[in-house]
């Protein structure tokens, strides 16, 4: 497992010309032959993320029998309101069509969550208030935190994801890679 830091993409190399700049998982760590990234955080994203050169685990993990717990850092204090839709699930595009997200929990963090800064600074609250949701899925379609949040009109400013399953980023930092075994499901 590691902690996706911000700025790198959920893969090990290029697949393109366009993506010559990009970084990559890769540069973290030498990792096996054939690993992959199980699901994806995307660029802008960080947080736990699990590498296997199992397809199978691979294929069990991504499914919807696995919770997958978001912390996000949304622009403005959001709603009870908000919340509750969010819960209900909300009308995102994807894929050039409407999607009704399915329900989920979602709650206001009380507490600043205790996680390691992020490379690129995030704007303060001079800019107005902020505040941070947790949002437990057991789907996850392109970008579906961002886009859940931005439809009941609080976009998101950072998306960490601390939780796969009841495996957990505790005290993990970014960039940090920890090697285990599959019987941890």
């Amino acid at each position: 497992m590691i902690y996706k830091p911000y700025g790198y993409l959920s893969q090990f190399q290029s697949n393109s010309t366009q993506q010559k700049n990009k970084r990559f998982l890769g540069e973290l760590h030498n990792f096996p032959k054939d690993t992959m990234s199980i699901g994806r955080l995307d660029e802008k994203s960080e947080g736990l993320l699990f590498l296997t050169t199992d397809g199978k685990l691979s294929d069990y993990i991504n499914s919807q029998k696995v919770e997958k717990e978001y912390y996000a850092l949304v622009d403005g204090d959001i709603s009870q309101e908000a919340i509750k839709q969010l819960s209900e699930g909300v009308e995102i595009g994807f894929e050039g069509k409407k999607y009704q997200t399915k329900s989920c929990k979602v709650f206001k963090l009380n507490t600043l969550p205790n996680l390691p800064q992020r490379s690129k600074k995030i704007r303060d609250d001079r800019h107005g208030p902020t505040s941070w949701v947790s949002i437990t899925l057991n789907e996850g379609k392109f970008r579906q935190v961002r886009k859940m949040t931005s439809a009941v009109g609080f976009p998101t400013l950072r998306l960490v994801r601390v939780r796969i399953g009841n495996i957990q980023l505790n005290s993990m930092q970014i960039g940090d890679v920890i090697e285990v075994k599959n019987s941890f499901f």
